[in-house]
């Protein structure tokens, strides 16, 4: 149940962004015990991975505090976040990777489902942020971009310590996301309501 937890607060912690997960537990795995990845994740303790991430890592950090380059960094994200979230589930619910010879065996055994499910939950993180900054951008004449890239690259972090070292607190973290979402979701409808 706690490899499941931790799988989840990493996967939600990479819908927010996509590489401090994943250079967390890289540099985890490298250098301290707190961090033991199962073999067939083991790459992402390697330093080149280690050093492109964090190559990826400031360039996004950069590119997510400027409104308009925001949107754009949100579109290309899309892709690049759920991909993140349905590694950091597999890696850090203990998953193996697998070398798909027999895709029938492979959708038989099972071992898709924890990539999935990281990638549907990073997904959904990720729909929310690229919902919600629009928002930020116009009420505030982009000045509320960096304030809520830095929120959003402090929550990664913080979730993503507590997602490897204490896992239960994931569960915390997991419900506030489903309240701000329906929060949302009322909101939205609220003010389509009011307009018309």
């Amino acid at each position: 149940m706690l490899e499941v937890l931790t799988g989840s607060g990493l996967a939600a912690s990479a819908g927010l962004n996509a590489y401090i997960p994943l250079l967390l537990m890289g540099l985890l795995a490298r250098y301290t015990d707190l961090m033991d990845l199962p073999s067939g994740w083991q790459w992402l303790g390697n330093g080149w991975v280690i050093l492109i991430l964090a190559v990826l890592l400031a360039i996004e950090v950069v590119a997510d505090k400027v409104p308009v380059v925001d949107h754009v960094n949100d579109v290309v994200q899309t892709v690049v976040r759920p991909t993140a979230g349905g590694l950091a589930f597999g890696a850090g619910s203990t998953s193996e990777t697998v070398t798909v010879s027999d895709p029938d065996t492979f959708f038989s055994s099972h071992q898709w489902v924890p990539v999935v499910v990281g990638v549907l939950i990073a997904l959904g993180v990720h729909l929310l942020k690229s919902a919600a900054r629009p928002v930020i951008n116009a009420t505030t004449a982009g000045f509320g971009a960096p304030v809520a890239s830095t929120a959003e690259d402090a929550t990664s972090v913080v979730m993503s310590v507590v997602a490897i070292l204490l896992p239960v607190l994931v569960l915390v973290f997991l419900v506030g996301l489903v309240a701000s979402l329906f929060w949302f979701l009322r909101r939205r409808r609220e003010r389509r309501a009011a307009r018309a």
